[in-house]
């Protein structure tokens, strides 16, 4: 499978790969519809047992869906639309019975932050960062990571974390927990690859039945959530502040938000 999303299998491991290194590795549309493909078919997979997600090049994991001047060339309608798409796959990924461990080889913004966060297991390069920046913006993650977040770090570090839209490098991920493991940047596939042989080593009921037991225990009231914020994003792509702060980042001055 080729275009800007590669799917390579070695037994009962799939490698996928965001394959856009001229353009950071952003998800766009077709990005996002065709790591939906890809999970579609991983859904039905009884041979693969795992899955290792990661993007092309040593830079950039994706600098995510919507930067201030990527928004600027789509209509609001286009903006919702794009967040529900990803709200969608990113949902089905986090539910795919095989394990899915992220490697993080570079840099991680807003939306592609926000997939890591729907992996099982995450691993980064030590050069590799991460950033959910919407506040910054005058918006707030719109694809799960307000709730996926507090999961990971608690209530209080999460808020902090979006709030204030700060980057964490590999040192702080791991230190919170929000990564498994920090790796050299050419040893990171390495890692990740063996990582997953040992996953799928083990039996796919053993694997399968206890990622199934875990999410069922960790995703309670998630839908309440995820309907929340699909409700109270659709309120602020109408407001004045977000395009205030698009409009601010593009001009290059200090955003002027008055909680409107």
């Amino acid at each position: 499978m080729g275009g800007d999303v590669t799917l390579q299998r070695d037994g009962r491991v799939a490698v996928v790969t965001i394959d856009r290194p001229s353009d950071q590795n952003r998800f766009t549309r077709e990005v996002l519809l065709g790591l939906e493909d890809i999970v579609r078919t991983l859904a039905g997979d009884e041979e693969t047992q795992v899955l290792v997600l990661t993007g092309a090049g040593s830079q950039f994991f994706s600098m995510g869906i919507l930067s201030p001047v990527v928004r600027a060339t789509y209509s609001k309608e286009q903006v919702l639309e794009l967040v529900r798409t990803a709200n969608r796959v990113y949902d089905a990924l986090e539910a795919l019975p095989q394990i899915v461990i992220a490697a993080l080889n570079g840099a991680a913004r807003a939306g592609a932050a926000e997939l890591l966060l729907a992996c099982d297991i995450r691993l980064a390069a030590s050069h590799a960062t991460f950033a959910l920046p919407e506040a910054l913006w005058g918006g707030f993650p719109g694809a799960g990571g307000p709730v996926r977040l507090p999961m990971l770090v608690g209530r209080a570090r999460a808020l902090e974390i979006i709030c204030t839209g700060r980057e964490l490098d590999a040192a702080e991920l791991e230190r919170l927990g929000m990564v498994l493991a920090v790796y050299p940047g050419e040893r990171l596939m390495h890692e990740a690859r063996a990582l997953a042989a040992r996953i799928a080593a083990s039996g796919p009921l053993a694997t399968r039945g206890a990622k199934r037991i875990v999410n069922t225990r960790m995703l309670s009231g998630f839908g309440e959530a995820r309907s929340l914020s699909d409700t109270l994003r659709y309120a602020l792509e109408r407001s004045h502040d977000v395009d205030e702060g698009a409009t601010a980042h593009r001009e290059g001055r200090t955003p002027r938000f008055i909680g409107r």
